[in-house]
């Protein structure tokens, strides 16, 4: 492992705060918020990576495939980015592991928190006050939101440190993390097939008094979930054969809409 310094100072991560607020809605269909993450943390990948080609290979791995709850999101992106200014490219696969890892279960944590839970107790509080002509309503609304600025930005000074403390703790085991976090990463992917990939076949065969339909009599009875495991292999290997993801999105809003059509699928 190198002995890097690393260069990155509070401002540098406050910054990177900011520009994760203001261009956090950067959603695509490809990286989802692959280049929100990318914006965010360019000026200090930049201060990291003085040279052009190592730059540029930062910057690619940072546009990869992310998508967690905003507001904490900052945490694991910060730890990623204090990885990287500690092992400079060295770090790209951890880094990328730990995101992939770690992602899916920061998402059920910060959608209870930030989108259900403080939004609920508060909102309430401030509609109630509101109906009744009560100012405070408004101002405890607005203060809550400010608390979420304030987080999102300052938060990112508390993932870096974790980071560098993870790095100078463990560097060691650098390896060994990338690899559990890559198979902690594939278990929670392949646990999202089912919730996010909905496939579902309306067919049904008649004969006589007995009706057979292939979903929920053959095709479940088989394999849980087949078809959208299916469907997900299917996509997945014509992304490694290079095919562009809108058309693969076109591809499957129009076979959709054929099988919607047809009762092939329901």
């Amino acid at each position: 492992m190198s002995e890097r310094q690393p260069v990155l100072t509070k401002k540098d991560l406050n910054r990177c705060g900011r520009r994760w607020c203001l261009n956090v809605n950067t959603f695509n269909y490809e990286t989802q918020l692959g280049a929100s993450a990318m914006f965010a943390e360019s000026k200090a990948l930049r201060k990291i990576y003085p040279d052009d080609d190592d730059y540029q290979k930062s910057l690619l791995n940072q546009f990869k495939y992310y998508n967690t709850q905003p507001y904490i999101s900052n945490l694991l992106l910060s730890a990623g980015l204090a990885m990287e200014d500690k092992e400079s490219l060295e770090a790209l696969e951890a880094v990328q592991a730990l995101k992939v890892g770690l992602m899916g279960p920061l998402a059920g944590v910060g959608d209870s928190i930030f989108w259900v839970l403080l939004p609920t107790i508060f909102g309430s509080l401030a509609g109630y006050m509101g109906q009744n002509g009560n100012p405070v309503g408004l101002i405890i609304w607005t203060i809550l939101y400010a608390v979420f600025w304030v987080w999102r930005t300052t938060w990112w000074n508390y993932g870096y440190k974790l980071g560098i403390d993870f790095i100078s703790n463990m560097g060691a085991q650098l390896n060994a993390f990338t690899e559990a976090a890559s198979i902690l990463g594939l278990f929670v992917v392949g646990a999202m097939i089912p919730t996010t990939v909905v496939v579902n076949t309306g067919l049904t065969f008649n004969y006589g008094d007995v009706s057979l339909a292939v979903q929920t009599d053959v095709l479940d009875a088989i394999f849980p979930c087949m078809l959208p495991a299916l469907v997900t292999w299917l996509v997945y290997a014509l992304l490694k054969r290079g095919v562009k993801m809108t058309y693969i999105i076109i591809g499957i809003l129009i076979i959709s809409c054929i099988g919607a059509a047809t009762g092939i699928l329901a």
